[in-house]
């Protein structure tokens, strides 16, 4: 995306420049980070099948405290790169609200982690789902579903300022992104058996992909 132009006479990369990409670099890394972790502890924890299981259900159990870190380290990255955005976009749609819309989102990752969903589909093991959701397992609900909204928009916010720089293809697998994460969410939300938990799984991944891609390429875009 085109970003913020700084230019620097004596040859080195001004200072301005190195902080905005050292904060766009943290929305490389969240996506890998969060996925790694996750799939890490869903191939070694006790009775968690990802065909069954949301991500979000292994903040449960005595190792519950590896995904609460998860989300809560996750979310400052988010952050941090909606923070590199607001620097580096300065002219263009969305240059404003980009920025906002991740920093929601990085928001609603953290206040996740705050905020743990309720055991479901016997796992933990030994557990059981609540007949009605808690007061912590609904506020999960609540600030993640907030997030994915306000990730999907800035997708499609990005989507029209890829396709105003003439950039077919980067519009289209924004807008892609988009209908897959909030596809993903409704159908957990509405059918949360293994074809909801793998659509809302797929959605996530390529979402992951779409802010590591974009990271990528607006700190390419910065000129020194």
């Amino acid at each position: 995306m085109s970003a913020t132009p700084v230019s620097s006479h004596s040859g080195t990369v001004d200072p301005a420049v190195r902080t905005t990409r050292s904060l766009l670099r943290y929305g490389v890394l969240a996506g890998p980070f969060y996925v790694i972790v996750s799939l890490a502890q869903a191939l070694t924890r006790e009775g968690f099948d990802l065909t069954r299981h949301a991500w979000s259900t292994l903040a449960n159990g005595p190792l519950g405290w590896i995904q609460v870190a998860n989300l809560l380290l996750t979310g400052v990255m988010v952050l941090a790169f909606a923070a590199g955005l607001r620097r580096a976009l300065v002219a263009g749609p969305g240059h404003r609200w980009v920025p906002r819309l991740i920093a929601v989102y990085g928001a609603g990752l953290v206040l996740g982690g705050v905020f743990r969903a309720d055991p479901a589909g016997g796992f933990p093991v030994g557990s059981a789902a609540p007949t009605t959701p808690t007061a912590h397992g609904t506020l999960h609900l609540l600030t993640s579903g907030v997030g994915f909204v306000a990730l999907a928009v800035a997708m499609v916010v990005v989507a029209r300022r890829f396709a105003s720089q003439r950039r077919p293809l980067g519009a289209a697998l924004s807008s892609v992104a988009a209908v897959a994460l909030l596809g993903g969410f409704a159908m957990i939300s509405t059918s949360p058996g293994p074809a909801g938990v793998l659509a809302l799984t797929a959605g996530i991944v390529l979402a992951w992909a779409w802010v590591s891609a974009v990271a990528v390429d607006t700190s390419r875009s910065i000129t020194t």
